[in-house]
């Protein structure tokens, strides 16, 4: 059986109308729309409560796990703490005594530094004392971080652009040859220097090859004419590459042309010495 809902509507619609009026039918109508606003306006409320509580719960877990991690953490350290506690006298014990060793092995290196600061003096006051006032103004003598350099002017050794000794040369030689000899504990690098001036030989190429075979030249006759052990000595050139002052001058020129001999502890010794340190 069917029935129709508009009438009942229709009905319902004229009955309504008929019981209330107008006017308050709108104070209803507003009132209805007010509410429901605010039920909206507290849904919103609600949800952005309930988003806020979410991410709180979030930061709160990470929070938990932090302090999780913080008391292991803690936990760890005590454990450390009482392993350390419990060896800590044998560590220190074994501390203190590497402390000794090291403070041995510096006393040691500062006592021979010292021993060789003082033999280098001695032997450059023997040297400067042996030699003449004439002697004195081509040869420099001076103590550089521990070593002794005995610088000769190329005019007392040689002959301009020549590798030969000059005669005049001997007697100062024969003069260092005996400090080398009294100082047996020493080995002995002669080095030989030019200035930037191109040599022209037909047996010598370059400014290396002057500078060597002068080295060499000062190295033989050191052993062959003054009895030094060829063992001792190392000859070398260094050319024009490690000039004094300017060589724009000629008087710079003629300072940079000379030849060093140079006195210093032998290697084994020092080597030695390196392995007298604590191994830790």
């Amino acid at each position: 059986m069917k029935f129709s809902i508009f009438p009942l509507v229709l009905i319902a619609g004229t009955t309504l109308f008929s019981c209330v009026s107008q006017k308050k039918y709108d104070e209803l109508s507003d009132r209805f729309n007010s509410v429901y606003s605010e039920n909206q306006g507290c849904q919103t409320e609600l949800a952005v409560a309930k988003s806020k509580l979410a991410n709180f719960e979030s930061s709160n877990n990470q929070f938990e796990n932090t302090v999780s991690s913080e008391r292991a953490q803690v936990r760890e350290l005590q454990k450390a703490l009482s392993n350390c506690i419990e060896g800590g006298n044998k560590n220190v014990a074994e501390l203190v005594k590497e402390i000794n060793e090291s403070n041995k092995y510096i006393k040691h290196l500062v006592n021979t530094k010292n021993k060789s600061d003082s033999l280098n003096m001695v032997l450059t006051n023997n040297l400067t004392r042996s030699l003449s006032r004439d002697e004195s103004k081509d040869v420099d003598v001076q103590v550089l971080k521990g070593v002794v350099y005995i610088s000769l002017s190329d005019n007392m050794l040689y002959k301009s652009g020549s590798y030969e000794i000059s005669p005049a040369a001997g007697e100062t030689l024969s003069k260092i040859a005996k400090i080398i000899n009294d100082y047996k504990d020493y080995d002995v690098l002669i080095e030989g220097n030019t200035d930037n001036v191109p040599i022209n030989k037909t047996n010598i190429r370059n400014n290396w090859d002057l500078s060597a075979l002068r080295a060499s030249s000062v190295v033989q006759a050191l052993q062959n004419q003054f009895g030094v052990d060829g063992k001792r000595m190392t000859a070398g050139g260094r050319g024009e590459y490690n000039p004094l002052t300017s060589n724009a001058s000629e008087d710079g020129r003629s300072k940079n042309r000379r030849t060093q001999i140079i006195i210093l502890p032998k290697l084994d010794q020092f080597m030695e010495l390196i392995g007298q340190a604590p191994k830790d």
